[in-house]
């Protein structure tokens, strides 16, 4: 079966990112490695990867390797500057589940948007009774370079398209 829409893929990549994939300079480095004995599944359709990502699996076969680079214009884009906030550090007590360590420059703090979906952010400056926070997404400003395998093509169940996710040994659970 070749991926097409609602396809259930599982895949083992390995993603390096780079400022600039023309600059000799800014060699990619890695950043995540999904193996055999973690590979990573999606439908596809609804990964919520970037467009490209996808657009550059269409109809590829169980069995196929893929290598590619998605330019930072077509993967996260540049950074924006609105996702850059001020937080009281009132807001990240101990009462909420957050630790001293948690709230270390550097630091990513697992948080909830006003829905109840799950979200992060990373602490950019401690400024004493507030932090700078940065809510752009960790590969933004990155060209991302893919190498990898086609582990597993099937069709996607009617339970798991009406999830929107993968179930099963290597896919997300109810």
């Amino acid at each position: 079966m070749k991926i097409k829409e609602n396809a259930v893929v599982g895949l083992t990549y390995e993603l390096k990112v780079s400022k600039d994939a023309d600059d000799i300079e800014s060699a990619p480095f890695s950043v995540e490695v999904r193996d055999e004995e973690d590979p990573f599944y999606f439908i596809f359709g609804q990964s919520g990867l970037p467009e490209k990502f996808e657009e550059l699996l269409n109809s590829k076969s169980q069995g196929d390797a893929f290598s590619f680079i998605i330019p930072m214009a077509d993967a996260y884009g540049p950074a924006e500057e609105d996702l850059l906030i001020t937080l009281p550090k009132s807001q990240f007590s101990k009462e909420q589940g957050f630790t001293k360590e948690m709230l270390e420059e550097g630091n990513f703090l697992p948080l909830m948007d006003e829905n109840g979906y799950p979200m992060q952010a990373k602490i950019l400056k401690d400024l004493g009774d507030e932090m700078l926070l940065d809510f752009n997404h960790p590969l933004v400003g990155f060209d991302l370079h893919f190498d990898g395998l086609i582990m597993e093509v099937r069709k996607a169940t009617k339970e798991e398209l009406a999830h929107g996710h993968v179930h099963g040994p290597n896919g997300a659970h109810d």
